[in-house]
């Protein structure tokens, strides 16, 4: 299929993409490495009246240290990150997470933030980013504001940025205080969206994240579990979330991934544990 017809901006800088924003609203997608919009506007999904390049911005595709977080901008792309240089050393578990989101040629391309404002809930950054307490920064014409990622991503493709409103990096937390972590997911063929996704860091308790069984990233914290407490304690996670039927798998199939794939996960994070 073919996009609507859409009009076409590259600003140079963030400011002008604010401007815009703030005049067009809900008319108005960013585009940044293109991976979901591009498939949404070609479904004819989305049908904006502008569409708002923001890949070119000078300053946006910078990966910082700031104290005790990663900031990874808005444009910097899943490849970036995942070929930094210290990634392993300061957050192991994006560095995990990182090999399952899509393929070499869409992790060229797909920008973090990207991920994170697409907010689909079998996506492997948005569950990372809820795993780690991070944060999403935010601005508009008005000003900036920080949202926690627990509160960030609402539902399915659903956040709480506002139509006048980009993001504009990503705040992940080290691993100063995480002792262990880990990542897995299965899916069909390697790439796919996840039909389950479990990440889990260890501190003083296991928190673990689940991603596709629910509209969005689900985060608890447990305590130090092990052998039949831990099955019985991921049970119980299984029938609280309950999970869904679609055309991928079922909400039965979807709870049977959680207990085994989240007692393997758990348990390769407790063998970091130091």
């Amino acid at each position: 299929m073919k996009p609507p017809c859409f009009d076409y901006l590259a600003p140079q800088t963030i400011d002008e993409v604010l401007e815009t924003l703030a005049a067009e609203g809900q008319d108005a997608s960013i585009m940044a490495g293109g991976q979901s919009l591009i498939a949404m506007l070609n479904m004819r999904l989305v049908k904006p009246s502008v569409v708002v390049d923001v890949s070119r911005i000078p300053g946006c595709n910078t990966i910082t240290e700031h104290g005790n977080e990663l900031h990874v901008g808005a444009t910097v792309t899943q490849r970036n990150l995942l070929e930094h240089a210290r990634l392993m050393e300061i957050n192991p578990l994006l560095a995990k997470a990182l090999p399952w989101v899509g393929h070499f040629q869409t992790r060229s391309k797909g920008t973090v933030c990207g991920s994170i404002a697409h907010a689909d809930p079998s996506s492997e950054i948005p569950l990372c980013l809820a795993v780690l307490k991070g944060e999403v920064e935010l601005r508009s014409s008005k000003g900036k504001r920080v949202v926690p990622a627990r509160d960030f991503q609402i539902g399915m493709l659903s956040t709480d940025r506002n139509a006048d409103e980009m993001i504009v990096a990503a705040r992940f937390p080290n691993s100063q205080s995480i002792k262990g972590s880990a990542f897995n997911e299965f899916s069909f063929r390697h790439g796919d969206f996840a039909i389950v996704a479990v990440a889990v860091v260890v501190t003083e308790t296991i928190r673990i994240g689940i991603g596709g069984m629910t509209d969005r990233p689900e985060v608890r914290e447990l305590p130090m579990l092990s052998g039949d407490a831990l099955a019985d304690a991921l049970n119980d996670l299984a029938w609280e979330l309950q999970g869904t039927d679609d055309q991928h798998a079922s909400a039965r199939y979807r709870r049977d991934l959680l207990r085994n794939l989240g007692k393997r996960t758990v348990e390769e994070a407790l063998q970091c544990h130091v």
